[in-house]
């Protein structure tokens, strides 16, 4: 058993001016002098945590914490519709990471990133491997047409009757196209009202997903407010309408470039959203990393989930 570290709060926190109009929310925790730690918050969209950190060793780790274009803290926000989203892509977040790092006097850093977070930790190790010391990724994504397509579409087969409701959000004429590209659309529209009811749509969508799954908590997407909301499904609809710029298949083919970063993955048996084989697969091809499948868990974790991934961070703070 890991036990939970005290609450640890931030000693710095700030702005990163990313030079286009974003400025770009950070804190730091822990020893300013310790190893330190990036923790890649999911969605995309989704914000940091705002509650303080106890799985880190607050002795031996510094972590940082940022919130990514556009969502949490960071400036502007999704929620006006004045923002420009052109200015949100996979390769921006990834600038902004290597600027965080250079403004924070980094050499490397253990990368930690679920969900969404694990895409872009793995798209920003593949270009920077050098700046990497370790990776623990929880909810192994990468991010392909074929994993778009699941869960926002195949996974419709287990819950019809809501992913009916999620297409008929859509204008009628639009529901036998690209859903997202839809969705992308509504969440552009000049009236609030239009984009608050998509929101609502997705997220009560993202919610039916894992309402099955042996730790699914109700309304997990959906427990923010408006704001967050309206956020949280425009960054969204505008990565995964685009592929997130990514080549498909682009994160396994290019695995061979993360040899000699120690990792360790971890996933949910159960989880519908994010079904294991993805991280199966990439355990296949990057040999550094161990996979840890947890037979309770779903995209949503568990206790023994959580375990794990502790248990990897207590490894690495020596290394």
């Amino acid at each position: 058993m890991v036990d939970l570290y005290p609450p640890t709060y931030p000693y710095d926190s700030g702005f990163l001016d990313a030079g286009d109009g974003n400025r770009i929310y950070y804190e730091q925790y822990g020893n300013p002098e310790g190893k330190p730690a990036l923790n890649v918050h999911g969605g995309p969209g989704s914000g940091a945590p705002r509650k303080p950190t106890r799985a880190w060793d607050p002795e031996r780790y510094r972590v940082i914490r940022f919130d990514q274009r556009n969502c949490g803290r960071s400036t502007p926000h999704a929620s006006d519709p004045a923002a420009d989203m052109s200015l949100n892509t996979t390769q921006h977040l990834i600038d902004d990471m290597e600027r965080l790092r250079e403004r924070l006097g980094i050499e490397k850093w253990l990368l930690n990133g679920a969900s969404w977070g694990s895409t872009l930790v793995l798209a920003y190790a593949q270009q920077h491997p050098e700046r990497v010391s370790e990776m623990v990724i929880p909810a192994v994504t990468m991010t392909r047409r074929s994993e778009i397509d699941w869960l926002y579409r195949g996974a419709g087969r287990f819950y019809p009757e809501a992913w009916d409701r999620f297409r008929d959000t859509i204008p009628e004429e639009e529901r036998n196209g690209d859903l997202l590209a839809a969705y992308a659309r509504l969440m552009e529209n000049p009236d609030r009202a239009v984009r608050e009811k998509a929101a609502a749509a997705w997220l009560a969508w993202e919610d039916a997903v894992i309402s099955n799954e042996p730790n699914g908590v109700p309304g997990m997407y959906s427990d923010r407010d408006v704001d967050g909301q309206i956020a949280f499904v425009r960054i969204c609809a505008h990565f995964f309408s685009n592929g997130a710029w990514l080549d498909d298949d682009q994160l396994l083919r290019d695995a061979h470039k993360l040899a000699g970063i120690p990792a360790v993955l971890v996933h949910g048996r159960h989880d519908m959203g994010s079904p294991v084989q993805t991280a199966w697969q990439l355990a296949q091809a990057w040999p550094d990393a161990r996979l840890h499948i947890v037979e309770d868990s779903g995209h949503a974790g568990s206790d023994a989930l959580q375990e794990t991934v502790r248990a990897a961070i207590e490894e690495f703070k020596n290394r």
